[in-house]
């Protein structure tokens, strides 16, 4: 799909998966490093078989699919100005040690070559108050207020073992790229992208942060679960050999599912019939008005951790599976790599020169009918493609320029949005964002579930009141329909036939059941590119497994990784693998619609939303089988860095996250402490013994922090160059300068609110910002403006189908 674009890959392990999703899709990717090689190459755990520059296991995860060459910023600066002027993209991490060499900056770059896409990711972005404050995965998490959900109550919170800030970041810089590339397309002229990672992490708080801005009450850590009003709703339950997660909930979509399990317990001798036969549909309002008392939820819960204790983790799966329950195992990476589903769905690449044995990681995050993901060559070794790559200068491609009528990326794109709850209207939203006409069908009578997720607006729960729902469906045109009477079902095909892309999330087979089949949908159109995003996808022997994104997240291993050592798994806030899929659902459309502007052929694309989170996995799948170690859950703790925690400040349940990658942090801390004579102690005298000595650290580095104000405590630090930011809660989201320099929260007009504050983007583009201008619909807000205006109907027809009921 991206095979006529040249990419100069610049990052280092802060942004080494953004080159390789774009190789993952196509693309020539070439990594540009300085003659010791990108600092990718020496980041561990590294393979014993391999020599030092391809040991590695980071550079075996996410260099795949590059070539190398190696240019000497001392000496070499024609040598990359022709590299430059025949690319289509740079990526580039900052700061780094290789540009700042070369003194290149992106208006440099861009008289060299006009039409460049310059993309680089940063900690807090260019520009702002903190722009240069230092930061890690950890200070990251804790700066985009990720860390304040996760955790139980009586300890710090808690981040992912395995580290995902940067990650997040590269996914929406290679995303934040195909715009880009899509708008130059149009009008021939670059530009510079520039990717926050603060703020591409804190899609993973899933719209909380905007409690504050809303007056709700902001979210508090509740260990596997999660706190509403006095009920603890509890995710993780124990098993014979492990954990599962349980989504025991209530209402017309969620009580049937209660009342199977219950029923199977029952049925087992595990609870009385009064237990089995409650009104699970109204269970949640009968516990909000009293007539059951929190104490019977409490007993109930009890009773379901104790069935679950004496099954084994698959015969609960079986169970799922077999009854239709919302029950999935916590997966390690052993669990990952022997899950049939995979192996059938082709998941993996084998990585034969790895290891003595091949060990098997992800390549692909969705299946193109069209045009198939390749399988990736190894990494390159060290500058082994210099001398191919230089000896052939290469002009950039030319691009076909027409006029541009808007300053929008995504100017004419049309796009039906038949996506559910989070992940699918998360992607679209930022479609939206750049331009795109986004038309977003919803039903009265089975209300989407994002209308009913916190935080509420003034604490009111009702449909219109939900920030997540104003969030994500920001600047969409809604329409409410029902696809299954006859008039609804023609209204979405002329839809079809208007649209450049339809997205849906539902279950495997929802489409087809309803007529809107890709193989339905091209009969109307033939150039329409379908993406359907389901939690495993739309083939394979798990494909009819129900379920949501937290479900996922347990079968993608993150609960394995994400607590403390002494205590069962509490798992990342909510529905992890939500805040993943959407970049793969952006990269997915935009992939598409290359190929099509190319060709002129539509295509199918599935979208396993757990399939696609293994890419945020691949560590802890490579560390299993090369070192046979299987990553567990840490705490705060990090293997290769001391001290690197989170500890309390002054006042109730405040953080102060501090990670030291290096001697010059350590010795800084020191400084800041007053305690010289701790740089020169024999047990802190080594990163080595530092980490061997971590306990102590962690308790002398809490005492001194534990009287001080967070806040000036991590400006502080961070002048001195040490990575720190307090663990922010919504309020300080809210009040952060550098997020309201790089205007994160948009306040936008609302018909029934007057004006609500939503998130705005996580990446800028220079030259076509994004246009947010309205937030998420009310339930048929804009059926005139759709009809009338988008589809030419006239007012007897619109009449025809009021009466019909089919815009429900």
């Amino acid at each position: 799909m991206l095979s006529h674009y040249r990419v100069l890959d610049l990052t280092d392990e802060r942004g080494s998966f953004a080159g390789f999703l774009l190789a993952s899709l196509g693309a020539e990717v070439i990594m540009v490093e300085p003659p010791a090689g990108s600092r990718s190459r020496s980041t561990p755990p590294f393979a014993p078989e391999q020599s030092k520059a391809q040991a590695s296991l980071w550079h075996w995860a996410y260099n795949r699919g590059k070539q190398s060459v190696v240019i000497d910023p001392d000496k070499e600066d024609e040598r990359f100005m022709q590299l430059v002027r025949g690319a289509d993209v740079l990526l580039e991490t900052h700061p780094n040690r290789f540009t700042p060499q070369l003194g290149f900056d992106y208006n440099t770059l861009a008289a060299w070559n006009p039409a460049l896409i310059h993309t680089v990711i940063s900690p807090f972005g260019l520009d702002g108050p903190r722009a240069g404050w230092s930061a890690t995965d950890l200070i990251l998490m804790a700066a985009a207020g990720v860390s304040t959900l996760a955790g139980d109550r009586d300890r710090a919170p808690v981040r992912i073992s395995l580290p995902q800030a940067w990650l997040h970041a590269s996914a929406e810089a290679a995303g934040a790229t195909l715009i880009a590339l899509h708008e130059r397309n149009r009008s021939g002229m670059g530009q510079l992208v520039d990717v926050s990672a603060q703020q591409a992490a804190m899609m993973a708080a899933q719209a909380q942060p905007l409690a504050t801005l809303s007056r709700a009450t902001p979210p508090v850590r509740a260990g596997g679960g999660a706190l509403v009003g006095p009920l603890r709703l509890r995710t993780v339950f124990p098993a014979k050999d492990g954990f599962v997660s349980i989504t025991f909930l209530f209402g017309s979509m969620l009580g049937p599912y209660a009342r199977r399990l219950m029923e199977w317990i029952c049925e087992e001798g595990g609870c009385d019939e009064a237990t089995r036969d409650k009104d699970w549909v109204g269970l949640g309002n009968l516990l909000h008005t009293g007539e059951e008392p929190v104490s019977e939820f409490d007993r109930i819960i009890e009773t379901i951790a104790r069935f679950t204790a004496g099954k084994t983790k698959q015969a609960l799966f079986d169970a799922a599976m077999s009854r239709r329950l919302l029950i999935a195992p916590i997966s390690d990476a052993q669990d990952i790599l022997a899950q049939e589903h995979f192996e059938v769905h082709n998941a993996w690449e084998v990585l034969g020169q790895l290891s003595k044995a091949p060990a098997r990681a992800p390549f692909k995050f969705a299946d193109f009918t069209r045009t198939p993901q390749p399988q990736l060559d190894p990494p390159p070794s060290l500058g082994a493609h210099t001398d191919t790559i230089l000896a052939h200068s290469r002009e950039t491609p030319a691009v076909v320029s027409t006029p541009a009528t808007t300053d929008a990326a995504l100017s004419g794109l049309k796009v039906l949005d038949l996506a559910w709850v989070m992940a699918g209207p998360a992607a679209t939203r930022v479609l939206a964002d750049y331009g795109a006409t986004v038309v977003r069908i919803e039903s009265t009578t089975r209300t989407d579930l994002i209308r009913a997720l916190s935080p509420y607006i003034d604490n009111n729960p009702s449909p219109e009141h939900s920030a997540p729902q104003q969030n994500f469906n920001a600047g969409k045109l809604g329409v409410t329909l029902d696809p299954a009477s006859p008039e609804g079902h023609g209204v979405l095909l002329d839809l079809v036939r208007w649209a450049d892309v339809v997205f849906d999330s539902f279950a495997p087979g929802a489409m087809r059941k309803w007529g809107l089949d890709f193989d339905s949908l091209r009969k109307v159109n033939p150039s329409i590119i379908q993406v359907s995003s389901s939690l495993m996808g739309q083939t394979g022997p798990l494909a009819k497994f129900a379920g949501f994104g937290n479900l996922a997240t347990a079968l993608a291993g993150f609960y394995s990784v994400t607590g403390w050592p002494d205590r069962e798994p509490v798992g990342p806030f909510a529905a992890y693998t939500d805040a993943l899929a959407p970049r793969f659902a952006v990269l997915s459309i935009m992939a598409a619609l290359e190929h099509r502007q190319r060709t002129g052929e539509g295509q199918f694309v599935d979208l396993s939303q757990c399939e696609s989170a293994l890419h945020f996995y691949t560590m802890a799948l490579l560390e299993y089988q090369v070192l046979d170690h299987k990553i567990q859950r840490l705490g705060n703790a990090d293997p290769y860095c001391a001290p690197h925690g989170t500890y309390a400040c002054q006042g109730e349940d405040r953080w102060i996250a501090i990670a030291c990658e290096s001697e010059d942090h350590w010795q800084a801390l020191c400084e800041e402490m007053n305690r010289p004579d701790w740089s020169q102690d024999e047990v802190f005298s080594s990163l080595s013994k530092r980490i061997a000595n971590q306990q102590p650290l962690d308790d002398a580095l809490g005492a001194w922090t534990r009287g001080q104000d967070c806040e000036s405590l991590q400006e502080r630090l961070q002048s001195r160059g040490v990575p720190a930011y307090m663990i922010q809660t919504s309020a300080d989201l809210a009040a952060d300068p550098q997020l309201r320099h790089r205007e994160h929260f948009v306040e936008v007009p609302h018909p029934i609110h007057g004006t609500v504050f939503i998130e705005g983007t996580r990446f800028h583009l220079s030259r076509t910002p994004a246009q947010i201008e309205r937030a998420g619909p009310t339930l048929g807000q804009h059926v005139q403006e759709v009809l009338h205006g988008l589809l030419g109907y006239g007012e007897d027809k619109v009449a025809q189908l009021v009466l019909s009921g089919a815009l429900e």
